[in-house]
Protein backbone atom coordinates (compact mmCIF):
# COMPACT_ATOMS: atom_id res chain seq x y z
CA UNK A 1 0.00 0.00 0.00
CA UNK A 2 0.87 3.64 -0.99
CA UNK A 3 -0.23 6.66 1.14
CA UNK A 4 -0.48 10.09 -0.53
CA UNK A 5 -1.42 13.28 1.83
CA UNK A 6 -3.04 15.54 -0.34
CA UNK A 7 -2.82 19.29 1.27
CA UNK A 8 -4.18 22.36 0.06
CA UNK A 9 -1.66 25.69 -0.19
CA UNK A 10 1.98 25.70 0.96
CA UNK A 11 3.18 25.60 4.23
CA UNK A 12 4.90 28.86 4.89
CA UNK A 13 6.86 28.09 8.55
CA UNK A 14 10.41 26.78 7.56
CA UNK A 15 10.25 25.06 10.75
CA UNK A 16 7.19 23.06 10.20
CA UNK A 17 8.33 22.03 6.82
CA UNK A 18 12.23 20.56 8.66
CA UNK A 19 9.63 18.83 10.74
CA UNK A 20 7.37 17.76 8.05
CA UNK A 21 10.30 16.42 5.77
CA UNK A 22 12.09 14.33 8.86
CA UNK A 23 8.56 12.47 9.49
CA UNK A 24 8.26 11.76 6.13
CA UNK A 25 12.21 10.72 5.53
CA UNK A 26 11.62 8.05 8.74
CA UNK A 27 7.92 7.34 7.59
CA UNK A 28 9.68 5.94 3.91
CA UNK A 29 11.45 3.36 5.88
CA UNK A 30 7.88 1.82 6.44
CA UNK A 31 6.17 2.81 3.85
CA UNK A 32 5.74 4.06 0.36
CA UNK A 33 4.55 7.45 0.76
CA UNK A 34 3.91 10.77 -0.71
CA UNK A 35 3.00 14.16 -0.11
CA UNK A 36 1.59 16.83 -2.56
CA UNK A 37 0.35 20.06 -1.94
CA UNK A 38 -1.82 21.75 -4.04
CA UNK A 39 -1.21 25.12 -4.72
CA UNK A 40 -3.87 27.51 -3.30
CA UNK A 41 -6.47 29.70 -5.48
CA UNK A 42 -5.78 32.84 -7.18
CA UNK A 43 -8.28 35.64 -6.19
CA UNK A 44 -9.60 33.54 -3.61
CA UNK A 45 -10.83 36.97 -1.43
CA UNK A 46 -13.09 37.16 -4.14
CA UNK A 47 -14.73 34.22 -4.29
CA UNK A 48 -17.44 33.01 -1.78
CA UNK A 49 -16.98 30.16 0.21
CA UNK A 50 -18.66 27.81 -1.43
CA UNK A 51 -17.21 28.52 -4.54
CA UNK A 52 -13.87 28.39 -3.17
CA UNK A 53 -14.31 25.00 -1.72
CA UNK A 54 -16.05 23.72 -5.23
CA UNK A 55 -12.53 25.37 -7.08
CA UNK A 56 -10.40 23.12 -4.60
CA UNK A 57 -12.55 19.99 -4.25
CA UNK A 58 -11.95 19.49 -8.26
CA UNK A 59 -8.20 20.46 -7.89
CA UNK A 60 -8.34 17.45 -5.09
CA UNK A 61 -10.42 15.47 -7.22
CA UNK A 62 -8.64 15.37 -10.30
CA UNK A 63 -5.63 14.22 -8.20
CA UNK A 64 -7.46 11.04 -7.51
CA UNK A 65 -7.08 7.95 -9.26
CA UNK A 66 -9.80 4.73 -9.74
CA UNK A 67 -8.69 2.88 -7.04
CA UNK A 68 -7.86 5.41 -4.29
CA UNK A 69 -9.22 5.27 -0.74
CA UNK A 70 -9.88 8.58 0.31
CA UNK A 71 -9.86 9.74 3.71
CA UNK A 72 -10.72 13.45 4.59
CA UNK A 73 -8.66 14.91 7.65
CA UNK A 74 -11.98 16.61 9.32
CA UNK A 75 -13.13 17.96 12.75
CA UNK A 76 -16.26 15.77 12.49
CA UNK A 77 -14.29 12.68 11.30
CA UNK A 78 -13.98 9.48 13.64
CA UNK A 79 -10.95 9.96 16.82
CA UNK A 80 -8.75 7.41 17.16
CA UNK A 81 -5.62 6.34 20.06
CA UNK A 82 -2.40 6.35 18.30
CA UNK A 83 -2.91 2.57 19.20
CA UNK A 84 -6.31 2.41 17.38
CA UNK A 85 -4.98 4.56 14.58
CA UNK A 86 -2.21 1.93 13.95
CA UNK A 87 -4.89 -1.19 13.89
CA UNK A 88 -6.67 0.98 11.56
CA UNK A 89 -3.49 1.49 9.29
CA UNK A 90 -3.13 -2.52 9.09
CA UNK A 91 -6.43 -2.77 8.30
CA UNK A 92 -6.22 -1.06 5.03
CA UNK A 93 -3.02 -2.49 4.37
CA UNK A 94 -4.80 -6.16 4.66
CA UNK A 95 -7.42 -5.04 2.51
CA UNK A 96 -4.89 -4.81 -0.20
CA UNK A 97 -5.72 -1.30 -0.81
CA UNK A 98 -2.91 0.16 -3.87
CA UNK A 99 -3.05 4.02 -1.79
CA UNK A 100 -4.70 5.35 0.97
CA UNK A 101 -5.26 9.36 -0.07
CA UNK A 102 -5.13 11.55 3.27
CA UNK A 103 -6.49 14.99 2.86
CA UNK A 104 -6.06 18.33 4.34
CA UNK A 105 -8.78 20.84 2.76
CA UNK A 106 -8.85 24.15 2.77
CA UNK A 107 -9.57 27.02 5.03
CA UNK A 108 -13.30 26.18 4.69
CA UNK A 109 -13.52 22.61 4.82
CA UNK A 110 -14.30 20.03 1.82
CA UNK A 111 -17.00 20.38 -1.05
CA UNK A 112 -19.87 17.70 -1.21
CA UNK A 113 -18.36 16.60 -3.83
CA UNK A 114 -15.44 15.41 -1.81
CA UNK A 115 -17.58 14.02 1.06
CA UNK A 116 -19.30 12.18 -1.55
CA UNK A 117 -16.45 10.43 -2.78
CA UNK A 118 -14.72 9.85 0.36
CA UNK A 119 -14.83 7.02 2.41
CA UNK A 120 -14.35 7.77 5.91
CA UNK A 121 -13.51 11.10 7.74
CA UNK A 122 -10.43 11.17 10.52
CA UNK A 123 -10.43 13.94 13.50
CA UNK A 124 -6.98 14.38 14.43
CA UNK A 125 -8.27 16.61 17.28
CA UNK A 126 -11.58 18.15 19.09
CA UNK A 127 -9.26 21.00 18.98
CA UNK A 128 -9.07 23.53 15.93
CA UNK A 129 -5.46 23.50 14.59
CA UNK A 130 -3.83 25.51 11.17
CA UNK A 131 -4.15 23.63 8.48
CA UNK A 132 -0.38 23.64 8.06
CA UNK A 133 0.58 22.58 11.58
CA UNK A 134 -2.01 19.53 10.84
CA UNK A 135 0.16 18.38 8.25
CA UNK A 136 2.65 18.11 10.67
CA UNK A 137 0.65 15.79 13.04
CA UNK A 138 -0.94 13.55 10.39
CA UNK A 139 2.61 12.55 9.20
CA UNK A 140 4.11 12.35 13.05
CA UNK A 141 0.90 9.82 13.59
CA UNK A 142 1.75 7.78 10.44
CA UNK A 143 5.03 7.17 11.67
CA UNK A 144 4.10 6.59 15.36
CA UNK A 145 1.47 4.23 13.98
CA UNK A 146 4.07 2.06 11.83
CA UNK A 147 6.17 2.14 14.29
CA UNK A 148 3.76 0.67 17.08
CA UNK A 149 2.99 -2.10 14.65
CA UNK A 150 6.62 -2.58 14.18
CA UNK A 151 6.82 -2.89 18.25
CA UNK A 152 9.45 -0.22 18.07
CA UNK A 153 10.14 2.32 20.85
CA UNK A 154 8.91 5.37 19.82
CA UNK A 155 5.43 4.92 21.53
CA UNK A 156 5.10 4.97 25.52
CA UNK A 157 1.81 3.44 26.19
Amino acid sequence: MKIKLLAIGKTDNPQLIKLIDEYQNRLKHYIKFEFEIIADLKNAKKISEIQQKEKEGELILSKLQKTDHLILLDEKGQHFTSIEFSKYLQKKMNMGLKRLVLVVGGPYGFSEAVYKKSIGKIALSKMTFSHQMIRLFIVEQLYRGFSILKNEPYHHE
